[in-house]
């Protein structure tokens, strides 16, 4: 998709660089250019729109709708466009704001430390992809499930796992999969994990869930095992409760071994917080599961305060650094320091790094030349159900699959 195609908002209160803006737009080769003095006015221009709007030029310092809440009430308002931040603030402080855009949900394009010029504007504009959308403006909400309909659904056998691959950095070859929960709903098709996690975390019946994803799970490694050889680790997630029943190793290793497969190619993940309650019973359950073969992974790695001290606890044989630190850390100072920092102690307490989330060229590169071992993420596969990982793992191994 050319400029020309694209449309564009500008949001400046300044009257003059406004109209800088605009001019620079139009210099590129964009047709299709608004503009407005600050959010609340973007917003009513937004809503007027029969069409979506494709990328936002948006100051931070604005009289009246400030961009701050202008970035909020686009995300409440699904506006699907992806946003370049203009302004002439300190860099933490912009680093700050895109960290809470991109937890409101809205899709961050870049940073422009001002004045705007054309190569600035020209490079981000290039690096723009177009965004999945639905109807505009909609807002349509996500399915509501009672906690009654989740039950059923796992008592109908209709939960299963999608699996994202984890590969090598270096070599590119597939190393292992990460199981991730999917709905099979008889009328609404797959279900993603938002729709159904949360009520059966306030339901207190994650357990049901953590047992029909690690019996599948266990089950689809002795397959591929069996159909082509495939050698990957599985990784499960645990669920906090389970923690705290003095059998658990005992009924996760039945279970596996009676899905055929050994413990060693199970990867059990446990957030920081999993570990925070009841820690005698976590620690003796997460050490007997080592005993016994499994793979040990602290999820999210650094998002918690208690990180280092877990790692000082339990004898983890991987971390996997969360996505925020991989998305931020060729823009954000910060976020690389604490990348390369968690990379360094992975490599001397002679763990694997894996980094979760990676989506772009850009983030791979710099994952590979500061010596993350694993990275999963969209720019290498989406989730996909088991069956077809099989297929996917020998494109790749013919260099048929992106992401290296």
């Amino acid at each position: 998709m050319g400029i020309a195609d694209l449309r564009f908002l500008a949001v400046e209160d300044h009257e003059f660089q406004r109209a800088m803006l605009v001019k620079i737009l139009a210099s590129l080769g964009a047709a299709k250019i608004w503009s407005a003095a600050d959010g609340g006015a973007a917003l009513r221009i937004l809503e007027s729109l029969d069409s979506p709007v494709d990328i936002i030029i948006s100051d931070l310092d604005m009289p009246g709708m400030d961009g701050l809440e202008f970035m909020r009430r686009l995300a409440e308002g699904r506006f699907p466009a992806a946003i370049i931040l203009a302004s002439a603030m300190e860099s933490a402080l912009l680093d700050s704001v895109q960290t809470m855009s991109r937890a409101y949900g809205v899709t961050i394009l870049g940073v422009i430390q001002k004045p705007i010029t054309l190569g600035k504007l020209r490079a981000l504009i290039h690096g723009y992809v177009p965004l999945q959308t639905t109807q505009y403006g909609a807002g349509t909400p996500d399915p509501l499930f009672s906690i009654e309909e989740i039950l059923e659904g796992l008592e109908n056998d209709e939960f299963l796992p999608f699996f994202q691959p984890k590969v090598s950095l270096a070599s590119g070859a597939v190393k292992g999969a990460e199981a991730l929960a999917r709905w099979q709903h008889p009328e609404r098709g797959i279900v993603m994990p938002h729709a159904f996690i949360g009520p059966l975390e306030e339901g207190d019946c994650m357990e049901a869930l953590t047992w029909t994803m690690l019996r599948k799970s266990a089950a689809f490694g002795r397959e591929w095992r069996a159909a082509s050889g495939l050698d990957v680790s599985i990784s499960v997630n645990l669920s906090v409760k389970s923690l705290a029943d003095e059998q658990l190793a005992e009924r996760v290793t039945d279970l596996v071994r009676g899905e055929g497969l050994d413990p060693r190619h199970i990867v059990i993940e446990v957030t920081e917080s999993a570990t925070t309650t009841k820690i005698g019973r976590a620690l003796e359950n997460l050490s007997r599961l080592r005993m016994k073969g499994f793979g040990l992974s602290i999820d999210d790695y650094g998002t918690g305060y208690s990180s280092m001290q877990q790692l000082i606890r339990i004898a983890f044989t991987e971390l996997k650094i969360d996505r925020s630190f991989v998305a931020n850390a060729a823009t954000q100072r910060s976020a690389r320091v604490i990348l390369e920092s968690s990379l360094e102690m992975a490599k001397k307490l002679n763990i694997s790094s894996v980094a979760e989330g990676v989506e772009t060229q850009q983030e791979w590169d710099l994952l590979g030349e500061l010596g993350c071992e694993l990275a999963q993420g969209y720019f290498i596969a989406r989730p996909m159900p088991g069956d077809l990982l099989v297929t996917w793992a020998a494109k790749r191994a013919c260099g048929e699959c992106k992401g290296r």
